[in-house]
């Protein structure tokens, strides 16, 4: 079993994305450690590209903010080295990047470099499932997941072929459209999670989740995990346009993830505290150590 998958096995996994180095390369490392402590199950770190079409403005905002202070992919790969966690990570971004890294092009260059960072699996928006299969079989012999994104409208063949390929988890979309929190929780969400019942293997669902009390409606309707970017990458424009300081702003995304896992956990009916009967807060369950 992977290190995703495994994070799935005990309770619902709470799943962040944040862009690395948004705004610099140093504030990710806070950022992404503070979401770490707060109760992060595995980690999605977005590689910006110039062009993400699955991304709404909050995220094209970090993305922006990324670029501008000099990310790139070699820069993602020594920022994601120095990383002090225990969780697994996901690298999500499109695949030009993936195609062109290195001394030649194909995946094998970016892959065999992730996997030496630490890095567990790959979503990539843009690449369609028929097409995946030189980045599989690269995953595959690095013993990485790639994890594919399931929009409320894929059904019949092109659902089998995703469903074929996909490994970690399957990454339910809640909602057409983009990325983006929203105000409440699609009424998609259930009747995707009902088309995937079929198949085994852990299903996240993203797009539009906000608040604990939204984690917890979506693992009430059998999400086996959520992931969550927009509302986290707010508070960092938010910290940014008010001059907070990197600690003030991590200090908030420990207090968010910590909902968002609690929530997700009490959809599952999952007792928090020990003897109590009583939902307190949820402290991180222990971790198996990043390979």
């Amino acid at each position: 079993m992977s290190a995703i998958r495994e994070a799935f096995v005990d309770e619902p996994a709470f799943v962040p994305y944040l862009a690395v180095g948004d705004p610099n390369a140093e504030a990710s490392i806070e950022y992404i450690e503070a979401l770490c402590r707060g109760g992060a199950d595995v980690i999605e770190l977005g590689l910006p590209f110039s062009e993400p079409i699955a991304e709404g403005p909050t995220i094209q905002g970090a993305v922006v903010r990324s670029l501008e202070g000099g990310m790139t992919p070699a820069k993602f790969f020594e920022t994601v080295s120095r990383l002090d966690v225990d969780v697994p990570l996901v690298c999500m971004t499109y695949y030009n990047l993936i195609h062109r890294f290195g001394d030649r092009d194909g995946p094998k260059p970016f892959v065999e470099r992730a996997a030496e960072v630490g890095i567990n699996g790959f979503v990539v928006p843009d690449l369609p499932a028929e097409e995946a299969g030189p980045l599989r079989d690269v995953c595959d012999e690095y013993g990485l997941d790639l994890i594919f994104i399931v929009a409320p409208t894929t059904r019949g063949e092109r659902l089998e072929r995703i469903m074929a390929r996909v490994s970690g988890y399957a990454y339910v979309q809640a909602r057409l459209g983009v990325t983006g929190a929203r105000a409440n929780v699609s009424t998609q969400t259930t009747a995707s999670l009902d088309r995937l019942a079929d198949w085994d293997i852990p299903k996240a669902v993203g797009f539009g989740i906000k608040t604990g009390e939204h984690a917890r409606e979506v693992v009430a309707a059998g999400a086996d995990g959520v992931i969550v970017g927009s509302a986290l990458v707010d508070l960092i424009a938010e910290g940014g346009e008010a001059g907070d300081s990197v600690g003030e702003v991590a200090d908030r995304l420990e207090a968010k993830a910590r909902e968002l896992k609690q929530g997700a956990l009490e959809g599952r009916g999952t007792e928090t505290s020990a003897g109590t009967g009583t939902e307190a807060e949820a402290e991180p369950r222990a971790r198996p150590e990043r390979k």
